[in-house]
């Protein structure tokens, strides 16, 4: 019992000083999801790490292969009782229903940035969205157990794309940089955009066939936020302020990106820890009302 809660002890430190956005969520939870929560974080948080580090493409997609077989080997091997991180995701599937699954697809999603994959229309790069984001999104409901689960789960995929759709935005330049593009083909064509990178390393796009891109993808996601929002009635008290918190927080900045669409061509935004706190805040008091 000590080794799981100094497990789960390893995976909240890490959801504090890796998850940005997602923490703020996160603190509205009863300790058992939470922590629970924790581990899949920390788990996503492995295999986005493989996916966007430095290594080169071979050893990427080497690590994702061993990180997947060590997920679906949980708690049946060695690797399980000596990794805090699996012994706490063991442990959390145990007492809840997350359909690990999930993280095949996650995984999936990163050996797809690790092969530099592009994609060439919207319903492409949703595809995309599914495995990265609407993964996690997944995940997460089945650590809230809504009495409704088969319902929700669908309702999360969505909310993931929303959420992933903003990251894409916020990232553009930031991306470009070290060579992904995700934004569709047919989008990029339609736009008379290319996101390539001026001297300086900004997105060299004029600016109002960057606007216009922008906003249209602003405007996707937005339909996006509506159905995944919908999701909140299902889920408790506390899970629905959390799920709210989070997305509130990466609509308020998708809100901002379509605000002043220039802003993504020389840096990554991101709101102020007020801002932040104050959508939390809000999300919890409307689920309490």
């Amino acid at each position: 019992m000590n080794d799981i809660s100094n497990a789960y002890d390893i995976c909240e430190e890490i959801t504090r000083r890796e998850a940005r956005n997602f923490s703020y969520g996160i603190r509205l939870l009863p300790p058992p999801k939470r922590r629970a929560l924790s581990a899949v974080y920390a788990t996503a948080r492995r295999i986005d790490d493989i996916g966007d580090g430095d290594l080169p493409a071979e050893e990427k997609l080497r690590r994702l292969a061993e990180t997947r077989k060590a997920i679906s080997h949980l708690g049946a091997d060695e690797a399980t009782r000596t990794d805090p991180v699996l012994l706490a995701l063991a442990d959390a599937a145990a007492r809840f229903p997350i359909p690990l699954d999930a993280f095949d697809e996650l995984v999936a999603g990163c050996e797809a940035d690790s092969r530099g994959a592009q994609y060439d229309t919207f319903d492409d790069l949703v595809g995309y969205c599914q495995c990265v984001a609407g993964s996690v999104g997944r995940l997460s409901t089945g650590v809230y157990a809504p009495a409704a689960l088969a319902h929700a789960m669908p309702l999360a995929d969505t909310l993931g794309i929303a959420l992933q759709i903003t990251n894409i935005l916020r990232d553009l330049r930031e991306d470009r940089q070290i060579g992904r593009i995700y934004l569709p083909r047919e989008d990029l064509r339609r736009f008379g955009c290319s996101l390539d990178l001026d001297a300086a390393g900004r997105l060299a796009d004029p600016p109002e066939r960057l606007a216009a891109l922008v906003r249209f993808e602003a405007d996707r996601a937005e339909i996006w936020y509506r159905r995944g929002l919908t999701l909140l009635p299902l889920l408790d008290r506390r899970a629905a302020a959390c799920t709210a918190a989070m997305a509130g927080i990466y609509r308020r900045l998708l809100r901002q990106i379509a605000r002043d669409p220039e802003a993504v061509r020389a840096a990554r935004l991101s709101l102020g820890t007020r801002q932040k706190l104050a959508v939390a805040v809000r999300a919890l008091v409307r689920r309490s009302a």
